[in-house]
């Protein structure tokens, strides 16, 4: 007979979180955004939105946005004001936060400062300020050409054309999508490079444009011509192959409600599998474009044994394998996946990750380090990370470190169900993406 299975609540998005509150306040009037995410990445995205022109307040756990009535406003937007300050766009450690509000920010008016934590200024932007450039942004850098800190003057969108390439992330495209529909013309934003990765970010993206009521057109090249094709259709990107066509329509108010998040629910997914007790996590949408609800059929491939249920999802604990998986689509789950490998009877092959390098930390070889250190032998072969599992030192007290890396902190704690003893340098860290998570951890742990 089945043990009866611990339950677990889904946190919200933090993509759409993100999203969402950027539409909001793109909007030119009021919205009430429910279910939001209360984590640090998320207050990031609320101060730079505060600081472009936006108004957002808690009422009874709703967050009420009142949009920007023309756009993002920086220092001397209006062009009478040149001794104004340039206003701050503190991104701390939130790589979304930065590479879409700078974009979105670019779409406005004036002056703005945009900084953050000394990590933060260590991660590339030359992709995305390039981009910016061509559409008429100015940029002043404090240090080397292509990161943070820098001041970015912003005229708007002000061609009718742009290409981006998603080598180090689709962020990038994102924040252009999120801004081109504030130009005062149609813009195309095409698709170039050599690789693609993260396209389900993107489509999250689409999505909340789409529900925000801003209009553009997803195209394909077919036989030498560009055909409009439905958005939800598209499944991988092809650089030179699609591009995106945005109308100058702005943003509508829209009362939303964000839904659950895949990435940080992939914990306890993962915990399901690997411990000893059935899980069922609430508030997750089976049907989700969430690239991350991946974790469910790579946990299915491991051997795990996962059911969608009208209550929820429902993981039974089930003896795992080894697999080999190409990961270039739902980087943040690396670090689960690398952790539930070490308790597979066989080697896996986590394929197809390089950009892991420029997250919160150098993450692949955190990965390859952390879960070595369960007597798991871990390698790094170009773009892939290899584990193969060995005797878990059960009883032992194992002190990893988290890099300051939420995604590490959370993933390494999956270790305790294997009996250790588990010791994080840093676990207050997990605040940047799920202040919660430690209570609903002891959940899983007893």
């Amino acid at each position: 007979m089945m043990k009866e299975p611990i339950l677990i609540n889904a946190p919200a998005s933090k993509s759409l979180s993100h999203r969402t509150l950027i539409a909001a306040a793109l909007a030119n009037g009021v919205s009430e955004v429910s279910s939001a995410l209360d984590s640090d990445d998320i207050t990031r995205t609320r101060g730079c939105l505060t600081a472009c022109g936006a108004t957002i307040e808690k009422k009874d756990g709703v967050l009420v946005v009142t949009g920007m009535e023309d756009g993002p406003k920086g220092a001397n937007a209006d062009g009478k004001h040149k001794d104004e300050e340039p206003h701050e766009l503190y991104m701390h450690e939130s790589g979304t936060t930065c590479r879409l509000m700078t974009a979105v920010a670019a779409a406005g008016h004036g002056t703005f400062r945009v900084h953050g934590a000394p990590r933060m200024h260590e991660r590339p932007m030359g992709e995305l300020t390039g981009a910016l450039t061509t559409l008429g942004s100015k940029f002043q850098y404090d240090g080397e050409k292509g990161f943070l800190p820098f001041f970015m003057t912003s005229r708007g969108y002000t061609k009718k054309s742009v290409d981006i390439t998603l080598e180090e992330s689709s962020q990038y495209l994102s924040g252009l999508l999120l801004g081109a529909p504030l130009a005062g013309h149609e813009i195309t934003v095409n698709v170039t490079g050599n690789k693609a990765v993260s396209w389900p970010y993107v489509a999250l993206t689409l999505r909340i444009m789409e529900d925000f009521k801003a209009e553009f057109e997803v195209q394909l090249k077919k036989n030498g011509k560009w055909q409009a094709v439905p958005w939800r259709s598209v499944k991988g990107v092809t650089p030179g192959k699609i591009r995106f066509v945005v109308q100058p329509s702005g943003y509508q108010p829209t009362n939303y409600r964000v839904e659950g998040d895949w990435s940080n629910a992939s914990y306890f997914l993962a915990a399901g599998a690997v411990g000893r007790n059935p899980v069922l996590i609430k508030g997750l949408a089976a049907d989700s474009l969430q690239g991350d609800r991946a974790i469910m059929d790579i946990l299915s491939q491991m051997g795990a044994s996962i059911q969608v249920t009208f209550d929820g999802i429902l993981v039974v604990p089930a003896p795992l394998r080894g697999i080999t998986v190409d990961m270039s689509r739902c980087p943040d789950l690396v670090p689960t996946v690398a952790a539930a490998a070490a308790f597979a009877s066989t080697p896996t092959t986590i394929e197809n990750v390089a950009h892991l390098r420029i997250k919160e930390t150098d993450r692949l070889a955190a990965c390859a380090e952390e879960v070595a250190r369960t007597r798991t032998d871990t390698s790094i072969v170009g773009d892939s990370l290899i584990i193969r599992p060995g005797a878990l030192p059960r009883g032992e007290t194992i002190a990893f470190k988290t890099y300051n890396d939420h995604r590490m902190a959370m993933s390494m704690s999956l270790f305790s169900l294997a009996g250790m003893d588990v010791e994080l340098d840093n676990p207050a860290c997990v605040g940047k993406s799920f202040p919660g998570f430690w209570d609903e951890w002891k959940k899983i742990t007893g």
